[in-house]
């Protein structure tokens, strides 16, 4: 018994003292000019959605909810925001190439149809993030007419 009380110390010592370490945090105050919402004219419904649903992690301007300066669970933000932003950025939009875009788009539709974006992980707590149907469909419907008219 006198053991398990020492590791649980020590364990509580540890998450502790990780508290101190901190996280790059993803937040801008400036929306730039090569936003996707900005460059696309997107209508208010469909902004609303990929903004609560996409870009938390696909942005240079992440909402972040309490849990997130509690580690190691802002450690794990951190790194899935960090790969979000990498495979996707809509603040950078207007800097991809006409290409670049619609390979962009087909793809982001692609995983909203499959049910790969918004990730489970996601929206496992930010229940407002997961697309209905009608949702998805009028999405959807967007996108491949932006693709189309690139």
């Amino acid at each position: 018994m006198k053991i398990l009380k020492i590791i649980l110390l020590i364990l509580l010592i540890v998450f502790v003292g990780i508290q101190f370490i901190p996280t790059k945090r993803n937040q801008n105050d400036v929306v730039p000019n090569t936003d996707f919402m900005l460059v696309n004219k997107v209508p208010k419904d469909i902004k609303n959605n990929l903004q609560v649903s996409c870009y938390d992690c696909h942005s240079n301007n992440t909402q972040y909810p309490w849990y997130s300066k509690i580690q190691p669970g802002a450690w794990f933000m951190e790194n899935h925001i960090k790969d979000g932003k990498t495979e996707l950025n809509f603040s950078e939009w207007d800097s991809l190439s006409n290409r670049r875009k619609k390979s962009k788009l087909k793809s982001i539709i692609s995983q909203i149809e499959d049910n790969k974006m918004p990730l489970s992980s996601y929206t496992l707590i930010h229940r407002n993030a997961i697309f209905s149907e009608a949702e998805k469909q009028r999405i959807t419907t967007y996108l491949t007419e932006l693709k189309s008219n690139l």
